[in-house]
């Protein structure tokens, strides 16, 4: 009686929590990452339930399974050859799991069979009534548009780590956290009926809602492809922004990568998006800004004329030549523009100082990341003005001497487009949490950079470009007025020299007259048609189809008619 005192009132708790600690089992509850959706809903980047199959190798023996014709006995090998044919392994190889375990601990209880299988191979493998076989709950991430905006989303590793894109970058958003469940088992490891407690609720993560419209992103990724695939071009990318708000709707980037088969593109420089994070020298797109800037200075206006010569040597001892030799043209800044004369462009740059070019940029946008808030995202290189050397100081007039990236350039044209107000450049409207609330929602104020005047003539001015310039033919949109600009830039060979490609590029807004619209559009070495005219397809087929799209008004006044020489 005094042992049996001590056993169930003295020791009694102590007793309890030591047995319940030997036949107790503690498991994770998985929380659910959250989603990454498009402007409409749509889902990029999801979740959904795997189960992992596990088993207890030093309980895994012969047992009785009751069928229509009675109680038969199903031995460990005919269970790991059934439970093998279902997730794609061998029974041998499954017998190998449970020996190996047992070889490295005779009383294992824990081994892996298969990861992340899906819910029917579950069901399927449940119905067997295999006692020392379990599953485990393991959300897995899927993309179910396969590459569309692969670029831009990412992807997680194979046990659900964010590695790159979005999935990396609004990791903080997108996490959930983990639960925790215990429950009891029997002497034979199976779980005990209504044992199961919740220690420890799991939380879902918050849902990444983007800007991006998915179904112009898969056409403008296919339109790309095929443009850069017909000429040869080692890369490129596409820029789809709306000038009222600075959202951008479409980033397509060539080659790409389908998150749901990573190693499908075996270069890691090709999973990410060079829109954001590779930076080079525009080019001529970049006359832009400076006429632009010329123009908000009030020292030139659209009709302003200077002759613009093949070779130009100014005073400081700069040396400034146009691509082909030609001679004297008696132009106006429009006709610098439609001619893309760099000879021409450094006699209107030069009406102002170093320090307000410099300026000009800077509220641009160039040298610094946009807010869009992509992971290693490139800030380009901008020198601060004091540094320029005397050729520098000119370069920077028509796109040399600095680098910006493709999002750098559609800003510039947004600002134009948007009366010389620059607009936050969005990628990411939000996180989305349970209860439908949005934290982490970016700026919407927009920065006066040039007057609304000065942004009106610069559009005019492009529109004689789009319209007199060498690709009229190639780059038409009829019922529209557009506005553009070419650019041709040589590639650095990355030893401070130049390699024989050249980075080709168009740029521009529609409808002109009422801008809702940039794209912008960079071919990397397109070695079957090196120049403009491989950009120029692509910027007339995306434009035509946003304009179509989103049902852009058309144009109803025509342009105004600016002469382009003297």
């Amino acid at each position: 009686m005094v042992r049996l005192v001590d056993i169930q009132i003295v020791r009694a708790d102590t007793l309890n929590a030591d047995s319940l600690g030997n036949r107790s089992v503690e498991q994770p509850v998985y929380g659910s990452r959250g989603d990454i959706v498009d402007a409409n809903g749509v889902v990029l980047a999801g979740t959904v339930m795997r189960y992992n199959i596990t088993l207890s190798p030093r309980n895994a023996a012969e047992f009785e399974r009751t069928t229509d014709a009675g109680k038969v006995t199903v031995t460990v090998a005919q269970a790991a050859a059934e439970v093998g044919a279902l997730t794609g392994q061998s029974g041998d190889a499954i017998l190998k799991i449970i020996a190996d375990a047992l070889a490295e601990n005779k009383d294992s209880d824990y081994a892996f069979v298969a990861r992340a299988v899906d819910v029917s191979v579950f069901r399927a493998i449940d119905k067997l009534e295999i006692p020392w076989m379990y599953a485990e709950k393991n959300p897995s991430r899927v993309y179910p548009d396969g590459a569309v905006a692969g670029n831009l989303v990412g992807f997680v590793s194979s046990v659900g780590e964010a590695q790159a894109g979005l999935e990396l970058g609004q990791d903080a958003c997108l996490a959930s956290s983990n639960g925790i469940e215990t429950y009891e088992k029997g002497a034979d490891g199976v779980r005990l009926p209504q044992s199961t407690v919740t220690t420890r609720q799991a939380e879902n993560g918050g849902d990444v809602v983007t800007t991006i419209d998915s179904d112009l992103q898969w056409y403008v990724q296919q339109v790309l492809a095929k443009q850069a695939i017909a000429t040869g071009a080692a890369w490129g990318n596409v820029v789809v922004q709306e000038v009222k708000t600075g959202k951008l709707v479409a980033v397509a980037d060539y080659p790409s990568v389908d998150p749901n088969n990573v190693n499908g593109t075996p270069n890691p420089d090709d999973r990410g998006s060079r829109a954001f994070t590779a930076s080079f020298e525009p080019g001529s797109t970049f006359k832009a800004l400076t006429a632009a800037s010329v123009l908000d200075a009030g020292v030139a206006t659209p009709y302003s004329k200077v002759v613009a010569p093949y070779r130009y040597l100014p005073a400081n001892g700069a040396n400034v030549n146009d691509s082909s030799g030609h001679a004297d043209l008696n132009l106006t800044l429009t006709g610098v523009l439609i001619e893309s004369s760099n000879t021409g462009m450094s006699k209107f740059g030069e009406m102002i100082s170093d320090e307000q070019r410099y300026d000009y940029m800077t509220k641009f946008g160039i040298g610094a990341v946009t807010e869009s808030g992509f992971l290693a995202e490139d800030s380009g290189i901008l020198h601060p003005w004091q540094d320029w050397d005397n050729q520098t100081k000119y370069a920077t007039m028509f796109g040399q001497g600095l680098t910006t990236t493709a999002l750098q350039v559609s800003s510039i044209y947004q600002t134009i487009g948007n009366n010389g107000v620059r607009m936050p450049v969005q990628l990411v409207a939000g996180c989305r949490h349970a209860d439908g609330t949005m934290t982490e929602v970016p700026p919407t104020t927009g920065t006066p950079v040039i007057s609304a005047t000065a942004a009106r003539d610069t559009a005019d001015m492009l529109e004689m470009v789009y319209q007199k310039g060498w690709l009229a033919a190639k780059w038409n949109i009829p019922g529209y007025r557009v506005a553009a600009k070419t650019g041709t830039a040589q590639m650095p060979d990355g030893q401070g020299g130049y390699t024989k490609g050249y980075l080709v590029s168009v740029s521009g807004f529609a409808p002109a007259d009422d801008p809702q619209y940039v794209v912008s559009v960079s071919l990397a070495d397109p070695v079957k048609l090196n120049s403009s005219a491989a950009s120029a397809p692509v910027f007339q087929e995306v434009m035509s189809q946003v304009l179509k799209k989103y049902r852009a008004v058309p144009s109803g006044a025509t342009a105004p008619a600016l002469p382009g020489t003297w």
